[in-house]
C-alpha cells in the first residue's frame, strides 16, 4: 500500500524462519499519525500478533527490527533503529533502541522494518537489499563474538549480529550493530532462540522527503542548538555521558555496592574527566550525530570503544571497582560476548552481596576483580556458576532469596542511577513499562540531581505529572527516530546558569515543583489545543518537514502517551499490571543515609499517584 507521507520506505518484511515465507506486512498511515515508529511501531505490532503468554524464547515470539521516520534522513542523531519483542527477562513488552548503522541501510535497502516469526531450522542469517530478501546458511559464524562476526560480514555496512550470549540464550543477551548496542531487555537472546546470528542490509535509495528545503534549514537549525548547547556541545563531546559520574557521586544518585549506597568513594577515579586525561584517543558518536559522546580509548595495544555511564556505574561503583582500566577491559569482554552491561552488572552485584550475607557460596567480594574477565565469559556460555548469573537478578533471587535487595524492575536491572537520592526517578523505574529502566521511566533524575534545574530530589510534590510528561515526551522522540540525548537542549542553554546566583536554585525548584498543576492541565488537554512547533523541542517541525504529517507539539505529546499506553496494554495482555509497578524492598524502606530519613522512594505509603491520559491505540 503506498503511502501518503515521505519519511517512509512504505514496506515491512514479515519473514517466517520455520517455512522461510517471506511477505509484507501492511502498516496503515493512521498508524504512522499514531505510533510514527521504532519502538511505538513495534509495540502496536506486538500488541497485535502475540497471544498472552507465548513464551519469549519459543516460536510464538515475534522479534523485529525497526525504523523511524527520521532514521537516516540526515537529521541530527537520526542513525537510530528498534528492537522489540516480548521480554524474556520481564515476560513483558522488550524495546531497546541502538545507534548502529543497521537502521539506515535497511530503510537504503528500501525497508522500514523486518520482522521475525517462527524457528530457523538450521544456524542461519538474513541478507537484505534491493534485490530481494534471502535466509543464508550462517554454520561458520556460530561461536564467534561480535568483532569477528562483523569482520566476517564486512561487506555488509549494516549489521545486526548475536555474540555467544546470544547463541546461549542468556536472558539479557544483546544485539551489536557497528560497535554499538541494543543492550536492554534481552532482545538478543530472542533472535538467538530463533537460531539467527546476524541481519545484514545494503542499499542506495534515499529517504524521500515531503519539503526539501524546509526539511534542510530545519537540519540546520537543529545541528545548530545541539553544537551551541553547553550539555550536547560541550560536556558531552569533551567527557562522554561518563561525565555524570562526578555529578551523581555528588548527589548520591550513583549506584554503589548493589544499590547499598548512592557515594562512591572512587568516584573522581572512574569518571569521564579521569577517562579523558588518562585512556582518551579521541571522541566518536553514532552516524547523522553533532554530539559525538562515544569514546575511544586506550586498552592494551589497541584502540577500543569505552564504557558509557551506564557500564561505569553498574560494572564500576556498584561492584565496588574504582579503576577505570579495569572497567575498560570488563566492557570490552562483555561487549565482544554480546550483552547488557547493565544487566550484567546487577546480576554480578546482585550475586555479590549474596556472598557476602552467605547466601551463595561463590567467593565474590565487593572490589575483587581478578575472577571477573572469566566470569563474564561463563555468564556468556552458561558454565558453572554462570549459569545461574545468565538468567538476571530476578531469577536469581527467586532461587537463592534476597528479593528484598534484588535490585530490579519487573525484572529489569536499574540503570546507574540510585533512586533513594532522586525519588521522582524511582516512581520513573517503578512504572517504566519495560522495567527498571532510566528512559522510558522518564529520566526524571535529570530534573532532581543532574540537570541545570534541580527540583528537590526528596520531595514528592510535582514528580508524578512530570514523570508522566518525560515518559511521553521520550516516548515521542524515540519513536520518531532521535536519540534522547536531544532533549538535553530542550532546557534553555541559559538554565545552566542560574545555579550561579543564589537564591535562584531554590526559586527555579519551587517553581517546578508548583508547575505540577500546569503540567496536570497539559496532560488533559486534547491534541489540537497544543497547535505549535516550539523551536526547543526541534522535532516536532522536523519531521512535519520531512513527513508531510502535521506533527504539532499536541500531537507529537499525544503520540507519546498512545505509545506509553499501547506497551502499558501489551504487559497487562501478558499478565503484567499496577501490582508489578514496585520497587524493592530496599528502595522504598531502607533510607539511604540515616541523617535523611526520607531518602527512600515513597512508593508504598500512598503518596506517588501517576495517570496517563488514555489514548485511544486503534
Amino acid at each position: 500500500m503506498e503511502s501518503k507521507y515521505k519519511g517512509y520506505m512504505g514496506k515491512y518484511i514479515d519473514i517466517d524462519l520455520s517455512t522461510e515465507k517471506i511477505d509484507v506486512y501492511d502498516v496503515p498511515d493512521e498508524d504512522k499519525e499514531r505510533y510514527l515508529g521504532n519502538k511505538g511501531m513495534a509495540s502496536k505490532i506486538l500488541y497485535d500478533n502475540l497471544r498472552h503468554g507465548c513464551d519469549p524464547l519459543g516460536k510464538d515470539n515475534i522479534l523485529i527490527l525497526n525504523t523511524g521516520p527520521l532514521t537516516g534522513s540526515g537529521a541530527p542523531t537520526s542513525a537510530r533503529f528498534n528492537v522489540a519483542c516480548k521480554s524474556p527477562l520481564t515476560g513483558g513488552i522488550g524495546t531497546s533502541n541502538c545507534g548502529g548503522d543497521f537502521g539506515i541501510y535497511l530503510k537504503r535497502a528500501g525497508y522500514d522494518g523486518v520482522i521475525l516469526r517462527g524457528v530457523a531450522q538450521k544456524k542461519s542469517m538474513i541478507e537484505i537489499d534491493e534485490k530481494g530478501i534471502r535466509i543464508k546458511d550462517a554454520a561458520k559464524l556460530w561461536g564467534l563474538d561480535t568483532e569477528e562476526t562483523q569482520e566476517k560480514l564486512k561487506k555488509w555496512p549494516g549489521r545486526a549480529v548475536l555474540g555467544p550470549a546470544g547463541e546461549n540464550l542468556v536472558l539479557y543477551a544483546s544485539i551489536t550493530s557497528n560497535d554499538r548496542v541494543a543492550g536492554r531487555c534481552g532482545v538478543g537472546a530472542v533472535m538467538g532462540s530463533k537460531n539467527v546470528k546476524a541481519i545484514v542490509a545494503n542499499g542506495k535509495q534515499k529517504v524521500p522527503v515531503a519539503h526539501n528545503e524546509a526539511f534542510r534549514q530545519c537540519v540546520k537549525d537543529w545541528n545548530k542548538v545541539l553544537r551551541d548547547h553547553p550539555s550536547t556541545g560541550e560536556t558531552l563531546p569533551k567527557y562522554g555521558t561518563a561525565s555524570l559520574v562526578n555529578i551523581t557521586n555528588a548527589t548520591n544518585t550513583l549506584g554503589t555496592r548493589n544499590f547499598s549506597g548512592g557515594h562512591f568513594e572512587k568516584g573522581a577515579m572512574i569518571s569521564g574527566e579521569y577517562m579523558a586525561e588518562h585512556f582518551l584517543v579521541k571522541n566518536k558518536g553514532c552516524r547523522l550525530c553533532p554530539i559525538q559522546c562515544g569514546r575511544i580509548v586506550k586498552y592494551k595495544d589497541k584502540a577500543i570503544k569505552g564504557p558509557e555511564f551506564e557500564t561505569v556505574g553498574l560494572m564500576g561503583s556498584n561492584l565496588g571497582i574504582g579503576d577505570m582500566a579495569t572497567i575498560i577491559e570488563l566492557n570490552y569482554i562483555t561487549d565482544l560476548m554480546g550483552m547488557d552491561t547493565i544487566s550484567l552488572g546487577g546480576a554480578i552485584g546482585f550475586a555479590t552481596e549474596l556472598c557476602e550475607k552467605g547466601m551463595l557460596d561463590a567467593g565474590f567480594k565487593f572490589g575483587k576483580t581478578d575472577h571477573l574477565p572469566q566470569l563474564i565469559k561463563d555468564i556468556a556460555y552458561r558454565k558453572g556458576i554462570g549459569d545461574e548469573l545468565a538468567n538476571g537478578t530476578k531469577l536469581m533471587a527467586d532461587r537463592f532469596g534476597g528479593h528484598e535487595f534484588a535490585i530490579h524492575s519487573k525484572g529489569l536491572s536499574f540503570a546507574a542511577y540510585e533512586p533513594r537520592g532522586a525519588v521522582g526517578h524511582g516512581l520513573g523505574y517503578a512504572t517504566s513499562n519495560r522495567g527498571g529502566c532510566h528512559l522510558n521511566g522518564g529520566y526524571v533524575v535529570f530534573f532532581e540531581a543532574t540537570g541545570p534545574i534541580i527540583v528537590d530530589p526528596l520531595s514528592d510534590k510535582g514528580k508524578p505529572a512530570l514523570a508522566v510528561f518525560q515518559q511521553n515526551t521520550f516516548d515521542a522522540v524515540s519513536s520518531g527516530g532521535s536519540c534522547i540525548f536531544t532533549t538535553y537542549a530542550v532546557i534553555p542553554k541559559e538554565a545552566a546558569y542560574l545555579n550561579l546566583f543564589w537564591p535562584m536554585p531554590t526559586i527555579v525548584s519551587e517553581v517546578v515543583k508548583a508547575s505540577r498543576v500546569l503540567l496536570d492541565h497539559q496532560l488533559k488537554l486534547p491534541s489540537w489545543a497544543a497547535p505549535i512547533h516550539l523551536p526547543l523541542i526541534p522535532h516536532t517541525r522536523t519531521i512535519t518537514t520531512l513527513t508531510g504529517m502535521e506533527m504539532t507539539l499536541g500531537n507529537f505529546l499525544e503520540a507519546g502517551d498512545r505509545i506509553y499506553n499501547i506497551e502499558r496494554m501489551f504487559n497487562v495482555k501478558q499478565g503484567i499490571t499496577g501490582k508489578d509497578d514496585t520497587l524493592p524492598y530496599r528502595m522504598t524502606h531502607v533510607a539511604q543515609r540515616k541523617s535523611e530519613p526520607n531518602s527512600k522512594v515513597p512508593l508504598l505509603i500512598g503518596r506517588f499517584v501517576l495517570c496517563h491520559i488514555i489514548i485511544p491505540c486503534s
